[in-house]
């Protein structure tokens, strides 16, 4: 059991080991793709995506907005999981190879230091909107878009808790 613990931390990394990790790869032939998001409340539709993720390459970074930077992206009262437990939660995934958490509003930056050969990110971005797209596609990397499961979502999950609550405060008042 520990060993288990052991290896889900190995695979939250440090914003220059990730570096180090991904040039290795690359120079022993190995496809890494890159994909981020907040992944607050995991739920099944993160473990598809990152899954079908996986399948785009040999090994599958992603990128994790920190605490702060998911406070910007989707306002006070979120993230719901803070950033370490979210980090870990992602690093228990059999699909996820290596987690990364970034501080800035987008990954552009990481992108730019891993240069990953593929870039994937959620249908729903348009393609001329996904942060990195360009860059990637300027040194022959593709950009790739997932269909996202239908329904499955943190606000969903957020909403159906608030209804629930809501719910119970009527039959006890």
């Amino acid at each position: 059991m520990r060993s288990r613990r052991v290896e889900r931390k190995n695979k939250i990394k440090s914003i220059k080991a990730i570096k180090s990790l991904t040039e290795g790869l690359k120079r022993h032939g190995k496809k890494v793709v890159f994909t981020n998001g907040c992944f607050d409340l995991l739920h099944v539709g993160h473990a598809r995506y990152v899954r079908r993720a996986r399948e785009a390459g040999d090994f599958l970074v992603v990128g994790l907005n920190s605490d702060a930077s998911v406070r910007k992206i989707k306002g006070p009262g979120r993230p719901i999981l803070p950033e370490g437990e979210r980090a870990e939660l992602l690093s228990a995934l059999a699909s996820v190879d290596a987690v990364v958490i970034f501080t800035e509003p987008t990954p552009i930056r990481l992108i730019e230091l891993i240069r990953p050969d593929v870039l994937v990110k959620g249908a729903d971005w348009p393609a001329d909107q996904i942060a990195g797209g360009d860059l990637v596609r300027s040194y022959g990397g593709r950009v790739r878009r997932i269909p996202l499961a239908k329904g499955k979502s943190t606000s969903a999950i957020i909403k159906k808790i608030q209804r629930s609550n809501n719910k119970d405060v009527r039959r006890k008042g």
